[in-house]
């Protein structure tokens, strides 16, 4: 789908969706607990990908609206030789993989062969040592074994998905466990989004400092959990206010969390001439930051190797793409800079680089210059109807095949 954005201001109110983040999260404790409900779903791509990962290993799952009624899933009644498809979904992906490598039965995972290029080595690392079948593809890895309780250690440097993975399932073992992690932290908001998670359904896990210390043979227990907004797509309907709008953007949980909570305040950094950002917290927020600066006369963003093994290279993708609004940006190792500029009208159609979050920061700019975007049905894997959404706000947006 190419999609052909006009100069348009926003202007008017618009709800966030639902935070996928914690849908993802909600929905695998629901489904590790016998009965639950959980309340304000937006099917994405992403959560449809977890959903349907659950139902595969076993979950009872029914859809009512934005309304799913989930449980039931148990390590021992996972199926032998089952395939489950996380498509492009890193989160399923690695939030359900120590699970199947504790159940004792040999589970494939599939997906797009970009998501088999992210890194799993903490997972592969944990496999060898505790001979656990692990052979990796380039679009599957299959595992069995059983995944034992004990002393975890992670690198804080690496995905939070990881730790979260293990979080999910080692409250199920028969012993105790504790992961530490080493180094700097990064990323260390998600963990406090798992964490919050488990306790609304009966998981309490202790933490001081970067130990986190899970009793062992402990349940899941029913809830009636309601997804709060989602502060990284809230971002990019804030940042229309930055662009000459005039939006009122609602249903954020103001106590909320979400490590991207940050965004208001840095693009108020950004506006009031502040240079240097570290996003190690916060980088789903790295591709509207960048498209933010560049209207503000640029600025330095820290903290962001990883963004190469997101959806796409994004740092790269954003450099490739802003250079198409006159608009240079250099990439090193651990940091962006985009530098200042006046923001000129694309010549050539952008690409999303089949990533959500890039199709929308680009968008994001097309309404201050107007112009085109390939692939922009990529927005389908967190926020399916954002093109219409933002044009009841005003955004002069046309969809074509």
């Amino acid at each position: 789908m190419t999609v052909t954005v006009n100069a348009s201001k926003a202007k008017g109110e618009i709800t966030v969706p639902p935070s996928k983040s914690m849908a993802h999260r909600a929905l695998i404790c629901g489904a590790l607990s016998d009965r639950s409900v959980v309340k304000n779903i937006a099917f994405s791509k992403d959560i449809e990908a977890t959903l349907g990962c659950l139902k595969g290993l076993g979950a009872y799952i029914e859809i009512c609206g934005d309304t799913v009624k989930i449980g039931g899933l148990k390590l021992e009644n996972i199926p032998e030789n089952i395939v489950i498809d996380c498509f492009e979904s890193g989160s399923t992906l690695r939030f359900l993989l120590p699970l199947c490598m504790a159940c004792g039965k040999t589970v494939t995972l599939k997906g797009a062969k970009r998501l088999f290029e992210r890194p799993l080595v903490i997972f592969e690392e944990i496999a060898k040592e505790q001979g656990i079948l692990f052979q990796k593809g380039e679009d599957f890895v299959k595992v069995c074994g059983k995944l034992q309780s004990g002393k975890y250690e992670v690198a804080g440097d690496v995905s939070s998905q990881f730790i979260s993975g293990l979080l999910f399932v080692l409250p199920l073992l028969s012993d105790d466990s504790s992961i530490i992690v080493k180094g700097k932290f990064e990323s260390a908001s998600y963990i406090d989004l798992t964490l919050s998670a488990l306790q609304s359904f009966g998981i309490e896990i202790e933490r001081k400092e970067n130990t986190f210390y899970i009793k062992g043979n402990k349940a899941y227990q029913n809830n009636n959990y309601t997804v709060e907004g989602d502060c990284s797509n809230a971002a990019f309907l804030e940042a229309f206010n930055y662009l000459g709008g005039e939006v009122n953007v609602m249903g954020l949980n103001p106590d909320t969390l979400q490590g991207d909570r940050v965004y208001k305040e840095i693009f108020e950094g950004l506006r009031s001439g502040e240079k240097q950002f570290d996003l190690s917290d916060c980088p789903d927020l790295a591709p509207v930051l960048f498209a933010v600066s560049a209207v503000f006369g640029g600025a330095e963003f820290t903290g962001t190797k990883r963004l190469k093994i997101k959806e796409s290279d994004r740092a790269n993708a954003m450099k490739e793409e802003l250079s198409k609004f006159g608009i240079e940006v250099e990439v090193l190792e651990n940091s962006v800079i985009v530098n200042g500029g006046k923001i000129k009208k694309p010549e050539t159609t952008l690409s999303s680089h089949n990533d959500h979050r890039i199709a929308m920061a680009l968008t994001l700019l097309l309404s201050f210059t107007g112009g085109k975007i390939e692939k922009a049905e990529t927005v389908a894997k967190s926020y399916p109807d954002f093109y219409k959404q933002i044009s009841k706000i005003g955004i002069d947006v046309n969809e074509t095949d």
